[in-house]
């Protein structure tokens, strides 16, 4: 697999943990699996992790040279997955065997977050371009959303493989502990484009409204130094947590204890955290975008509001929780679907298909 990150990166994130329980499971079955990456200040250049073989070698600009070379020592590979996370690395026309090209989400508007002006343009042409110059090639994806957006593309053949989740259930559904205050979370990289802003935003509608609530926010990133200067700015400071990042046990411990998951990015490849969240018997209320829309189950395991607004999420916050028997009913059925998107009920047919793909006739 080449990836421009790797689990150990800094900044690797849900794409990476997904990514190592597929090929983790591919090792398991019996295969010798290798995952290619961009080099990193204090990494090796190669070690192992699950069984994998992790080969990391250039950076931005450079690493799909350095892949093509490292390739060319090795074995002749069976398949290759080319993922794609806004640039793809052109293995089609270098690995001379099977190859799938795996995204997470079509970036789209996405591009805009992170280069204003023309070079957003740009960096979207160039994603519409590239998904073309894939069109014959196989595509992997984790929804629904992200396959429409593909064909729309003009790609020809999208398989959809749900994504699995690395959070056990709760063994029984047990009473949330009472509100108000309600408490709100939101579990994310601090990235511009996860929009965490939005979800401050809600927390101070809702205290404006006169709904009393509070709201943790476990995560970190590039966005975290502006945050927190924003809480502070609406008098939010005594209504806010910022955790930081932590242990996969103290993240479901806030998530048990929360009543509602808030998620306003500007988009996603499926929306892990919202599963996680369910996972706990924490419905979510979430921004009507690609992935968000896949993961929750308007009605059933949260709400998908209508439009992408602070002031629809606080409507959906407050429509949730203050119909006591609906919320406890969405509490079930999201603690049920999490059920059914544990890895074991995941991994099986992905492992099936990408086997398959390995087995097709190397075209000339």
């Amino acid at each position: 697999m080449l990836n421009w990150r790797d689990p150990h990166n800094p900044r690797a994130g849900g794409a990476e943990r997904v990514s190592l329980a597929y090929l983790a499971a591919l090792v398991r079955r019996g295969h010798e699996v290798c995952w290619f990456a961009n080099h990193y200040p204090g990494a090796a250049t190669e070690e192992e992790l699950a069984g994998i073989r992790l080969v990391r070698g250039g950076g931005r600009g450079t690493s799909i040279v350095k892949a093509m070379q490292w390739y060319r020592r090795q074995p002749q590979f069976d398949l290759v997955i080319d993922q794609h996370h806004g640039i793809p690395w052109y293995a089609p026309w270098w690995c001379r065997t099977n190859c799938v090209a795996y995204i997470h989400e079509v970036l789209g508007p996405i591009w805009h977050v992170f280069y204003p002006g023309l070079s957003g343009h740009i960096g979207r042409w160039q994603e519409r371009w590239t998904h073309r110059l894939y069109r014959r090639v196989p595509f992997w994806v984790p929804s629904e959303s992200t396959r429409r957006g593909l064909l729309t593309h003009g790609v020809r053949s999208v398989t959809v493989h749900l994504n699995g989740c690395d959070t056990p259930p709760l063994p029984q559904l047990v009473a949330k502990s009472p509100g108000p205050p309600w408490r709100l979370a939101v579990v994310s990289r601090l990235a511009p484009n996860k929009r965490v802003d939005h979800a401050l935003r809600t927390l101070r509608v809702l205290l404006n409204q006169g709904f009393d609530a509070t709201l943790t926010v476990v995560g970190d990133g590039e966005a975290a130094p502006t945050l927190r200067p924003l809480a502070r700015e609406w008098a939010l400071d005594s209504r806010v947590v910022f955790t930081g990042a932590l242990s996969e046990d103290r993240k479901n411990a806030v998530l048990r204890e929360a009543h509602v998951l808030l998620h306003a990015s500007v988009r996603e490849g499926w929306g892990l955290n919202v599963v996680e969240a369910n996972a706990m018997g924490t419905p979510a209320v979430v921004y009507p975008v690609d992935g968000l829309v896949d993961s929750t189950v308007h009605g059933r395991t949260g709400l998908v509001v209508d439009r992408e607004s602070p002031e629809a999420l606080a409507q959906g916050v407050r429509a949730l929780l203050g119909n006591p028997a609906a919320y406890e009913t969405m509490r079930h059925e999201a603690w049920t679907r999490a059920k059914s998107l544990q890895w074991d009920n995941v991994l099986p047919p992905t492992c099936d298909w990408l086997e398959a793909q390995a087995r097709r006739s190397v075209p000339a």
